[in-house]
């Protein structure tokens, strides 16, 4: 089964709000979903899901906070349809999704923190590729110092059709 984690943040960008919705597998810390808006409301949420449903591949729990984006009964009737199971964290218990607010702080750090951007697009594109860097040569010390994408690809590796760097390709 695959445990799935979500979340919403926010960044100040261009004077402006601008809000990130992604989806962390843990079992490699991949992002697997995300969705950029100017807005924290439904349409974001369901953008995100319509990117999920194209990689999901089984079984799987998708854990959150209470935000009210997650107790719309919209959102838990597309989830069901979709097939994962929905989890949330205890009222005001932050640490029932570590891993994912994990990821904003080290996203915050890596990429956000003392950087302008422009616009809301030059903000869209440089995350989507901070996204792509992080799933593909971010090494992370809770997978052995390895990136998400290699850890998905260890187990293939000692087959002759199989290279790290093809592994890599398929999984930015």
């Amino acid at each position: 089964m695959e445990k799935l984690v979500t979340d919403i943040t926010e960044f100040k960008v261009a004077g402006a709000k601008t809000y990130l919705s992604p989806v962390m597998n843990l079992h490699n810390n991949k992002i697997v979903a995300r969705s950029v808006s100017q807005s924290p409301n439904m349409a974001q949420v369901t953008e995100m899901l319509d990117e999920l449903e194209h990689v999901l591949s089984g079984p799987a729990l998708l854990h959150s906070d209470q935000g009210w984006q997650y107790q719309q009964l919209s959102y838990q009737k597309r989830l069901r349809n979709l097939g994962p199971t929905q989890s949330m964290s205890w009222k005001a218990t932050c640490l029932d999704n570590a891993s994912m607010e994990g990821f904003f702080g080290h996203m915050k750090d890596e990429f956000y923190r003392g950087r302008l951007f422009e616009s809301f697009e030059q903000f869209k594109e440089q995350l989507d590729a901070h996204i792509v860097y992080w799933n593909t040569k971010r090494y992370q010390v809770r997978l052995k110092r390895n990136d998400p994408g290699a850890v998905y690809c260890l187990p293939f590796l000692g087959h002759e059709k199989w290279e790290a760097s093809l592994c890599h390709q398929t999984l930015g």
